[in-house]
């Protein structure tokens, strides 16, 4: 999914303009701000300080070998933090910046090893929301917003500035408001090099999109550790909610969900598909009917696992996404949150 930019800063009123000053200034002086994309809330440190970056890594309680993905305000910035750059990237760039693609290139001398997870490969984006571009522009100049998710790492990521709050208040500086997420799902992550270009991660634009923009077919190396650079939610276990998910058949949830109702446990069935609530009609079920479109799935998607978190289910049962292109995303994230789960 392609996402137009909201680069104009009319859109913002005054008070939102403050703060962003305010949020600038602190990033500047090595704070951390949690801010708005199009995609999920970034947990942001000036990426030309290590001591800001590493703040993050004690924030998230994240590993520091995991790196984190470099936001900057245009592609005209491309040269400055990465080199040898293939036409491959180029063309990603140009037909999906601003946007939730985000681009494995060589780093250059400026981006510090604590930002790659130590790697001489370094992911760059530039994010499609107003708010997240009038911040990098109001920073001061050569500089760039290092950026994981807002939350615990291996949590669910926060697609709203409430989310924010529940998982990381009084741990950051500022978190900068934006609204509800556009897209609901992490960036698209593409490899790519003279030779191949790969999907690390799949997200907000599709392998079909990627493949017509560049009139050639991609490989897909996000299940594969071997091929993969290590890049951001790449880990078997991620995303996940405190409640135990679990992925089953439409054949077969309901017969779980009743399974375990009779055990006196309180269940939260998720289902895409056309389902019969009367087939659910027991004590402790409560069934979340989601949008069969993927869309429109993806954008509530973490919002409705932070939901079942907050009530305190004892399972989450969601139904398997459709083996289809374009639910690659939703079934990447689901196998990944339910993976610390699946023996439970």
């Amino acid at each position: 999914m392609t996402v137009k930019t909201q680069s104009n800063t009319d859109q913002l009123d005054q008070a939102q303009r403050s703060r962003i000053c305010a949020a600038a200034a602190i990033l500047n002086n090595g704070g951390i701000v949690a801010f708005p994309t199009e995609t999920v809330y970034g947990l942001g440190a000036d990426a030309t300080n290590p001591a800001a970056v590493r703040k993050i890594y004690a924030i998230k309680q994240r590993p520091i070998s995991h790196p984190l993905i470099l936001h900057i305000g245009s592609r005209a910035h491309l040269e400055h933090w990465s080199q040898d750059i293939p036409e491959t990237a180029w063309i990603l760039a140009e037909r999906f910046w601003p946007g939730p693609l985000t681009l494995i290139l060589q780093k250059s001398r400026y981006v510090p090893d604590c930002v790659t997870g130590g790697q001489d490969t370094v992911g760059i984006r530039v994010p499609a929301h107003a708010t997240a571009l009038a911040l990098l522009d109001a920073m001061h100049a050569e500089k760039a917003i290092a950026a994981p998710s807002a939350n615990l790492y291996g949590r669910i990521s926060p697609t709203t500035s409430a989310h924010v709050q529940a998982a990381l208040a009084g741990k950051v500086d500022m978190i900068l408001d934006g609204g509800p997420c556009q897209i609901g799902l992490e960036s698209t992550i593409v490899r790519a090099d003279h030779r191949t270009v790969s999907i690390l991660r799949p997200g907000g634009v599709s392998v079909t999109e990627i493949e017509s923009a560049l009139n050639r077919p991609v490989s897909l190396a996000y299940n594969n550790p071997e091929q993969a650079a290590r890049v951001s939610g790449s880990l078997p276990a991620h995303y996940a909610p405190s409640t135990p998910l679990r992925l089953h058949t439409k054949a077969e949830i309901g017969e779980q969900a009743l399974g375990l109702a009779r055990q006196h446990f309180q269940i939260a069935v998720v289902t895409w598909s056309e389902f019969d609530p009367l087939s659910l009609s027991a004590p402790g079920i409560r069934h979340i009917a989601m949008p069969p479109d993927p869309v429109a799935y993806g954008k509530q998607l973490y919002a409705a696992l932070h939901q079942c978190d907050q009530i305190g289910f004892d399972f989450i049962l969601m139904e398997t996404p459709p083996q289809k292109p374009a639910w690659l995303a939703i079934a990447d994230r689901l196998q990944r949150a339910s993976h610390a789960h699946h023996k439970t």
